[in-house]
């Protein structure tokens, strides 16, 4: 049987980040994808934002991880030529009510390491969008939006220079523990193990550690999907900048998101889904324009057009509270050579770099090469 010295499972952003990493530390690395292109499932539908890292409980994973990859994203999008633009983002109150929980966020944001927001009032919020039905606002200068294709392009193409190769179009049949390793066996037939195994399936993942037996399969948690719809805007964009209402449960609310090429699109809206399915139910749009018309009553009837959908791979079930990312290798399980990233959802791609480097620490003690991020 062949063997490799680290397999990656999952070319999305968080697999190909952290390929990147072991590849920068010498590793002889293989990425595995079922899809036909890298991050053709979670990674390419979502809205691209650049986080904050405003609205995660202190001390947690997520809000450490999102803090920290913010300020990598953007040096590496800057050094390496991906696009982006630090735009700014209004978190928009439309009544009292809100603007008390605008303290609240504005105080979580400050004990996770982001003390910049500023709250503006009515008037300061319509002078930067005036067409915005506003009480008042938080203004998170940096916020912005990225290329999310071309990043995971250039991050698997600097795991290549340090020779990670990526396999797409492999099905998995089964993954199970070996003496000396993981042994993967492909839909093919064909069979190999990986002396270093790094779960990054996303909405699989769970599933592929269940699949290991123990002790990984009693410690790995439950996927739940929330899926989440996105509308196109067929008028002129209205906003400069992103606009986020305050955020509900399941998700940050159906936002205003503007894209690199200037156009407008709303979502994502939060709906419990069992299985994978990424068409965009039309009829969804009427929830859509309630929603926006809170803090954007000028949308015009039939100003909605389907766009795409994504799924939030979550490991918390619906109405309770948001589960943490969890990052499971030997320091969790006690088993060498393994690592199973679980409920990376949103802010994943703002803190990818940051969670590879973690992904690498857990399982290898060579240090990353000065200037790698």
């Amino acid at each position: 049987m062949d063997t490799l010295e680290c397999v990656v499972l999952g070319a999305g952003v968080v697999g190909l980040a952290a390929a990147r990493a072991m590849a920068l530390r010498g590793y002889e690395v293989a990425i595995l994808d079922r899809g036909p292109i890298i991050g053709s499932e979670t990674s390419s539908r979502n809205s691209e934002v650049i986080h904050a890292g405003i609205y995660y409980p202190k001390g947690s994973l997520k809000a450490r991880a999102c803090v920290a990859g913010k300020h990598r994203l953007y040096k590496f999008s800057e050094e390496r030529g991906v696009p982006y633009r630090n735009c700014g983002k209004l978190i928009v109150a439309t009544n009292a009510e809100q603007h008390e929980r605008l303290k609240d966020i504005r105080q979580r944001a400050a004990d996770n390491g982001v003390p910049d927001l500023e709250h503006l009032p009515r008037e300061a919020v319509l002078e930067r969008e005036p067409q915005l039905n506003a009480y008042s606002a938080l203004w998170s200068p940096s916020t912005g939006i990225v290329d999310s294709h071309a990043f995971m392009l250039a991050l698997e193409g600097e795991a290549a220079t340090h020779g990670a190769m990526t396999i797409l179009n492999t099905e998995i049949a089964s993954v199970c523990k070996s003496a000396t390793g993981t042994v993967l066996e492909l839909t093919d037939g064909s069979a190999f193990e990986a002396k270093i195994f790094i779960n990054a399936a996303g909405l699989f993942a769970p599933d592929i550690a269940r699949q290991m037996g123990e002790p990984f399969a009693s410690q790995a948690p439950q996927a739940h999907y929330a899926k989440g719809s996105y509308f196109g805007l067929a008028t002129k964009p209205p906003f400069s900048t992103l606009i986020y209402p305050v955020p509900e449960p399941g998700g940050l609310g159906v936002h205003a998101t503007i894209d690199l090429a200037g156009r407008v699109r709303f979502g994502p809206d939060v709906e419990w889904v069992e299985g994978i399915n990424y068409d965009v139910d039309p009829d969804r749009a009427e929830h859509f324009y309630a929603r926006i018309r809170d803090y954007w009553p000028g949308l015009p009837d039939g100003a909605l057009t389907p766009d795409y959908s994504g799924i939030r791979p979550k490991i918390s079930a619906r109405g309770e509270p948001a589960a943490d990312f969890r990052i499971d290798g030997p320091s969790v399980h006690g088993v060498d050579g393994v690592v199973h990233m679980f409920g990376i959802e949103s802010p994943g791609l703002t803190a990818s770099l940051d969670l590879a480097d973690r992904v690498a620490q857990e399982i290898t003690d060579r240090p990353a090469p000065a200037g790698s991020l």
